[in-house]
């Protein structure tokens, strides 16, 4: 089993860096992201960005320029079968949950 655990106290902590290492793993695997909401109370939410199971959309001609946020991230959320956002400063443990 595959675990990661962040501590926002390191001097070394970089956002994108972390943004881009979720959004990899999001896109291979199956997760169980903890992070704490803004609100203050914690949310496990199993959910990914792998094409297979992402919903059916309609492609559109849709070319963006629009700048990354790597303050959030929005995946498809697997117990709620929708999408749903968390800040990538506020993940504090992330499962794989279909590692071999």
């Amino acid at each position: 089993m595959l675990v990661f655990e962040y501590n926002n106290d390191n001097p070394d902590f970089d956002l994108e860096t972390r943004w881009r290492e979720i959004f990899h793993l999001l896109g291979q695997h199956q997760l169980e992201v903890t992070f704490t909401k803004v609100d203050g109370t914690v949310r496990t939410m199993p959910c990914t960005l792998k094409s297979e199971l992402l919903p059916q959309r309609e492609l559109k001609e849709h070319h963006s320029t629009k700048a990354i946020n790597y303050n959030a991230l929005s995946a498809w959320c697997l117990d709620k079968s929708e999408w749903r956002s968390f800040r990538v400063a506020n993940v504090t443990h992330i499962k794989v949950l279909d590692a071999g």
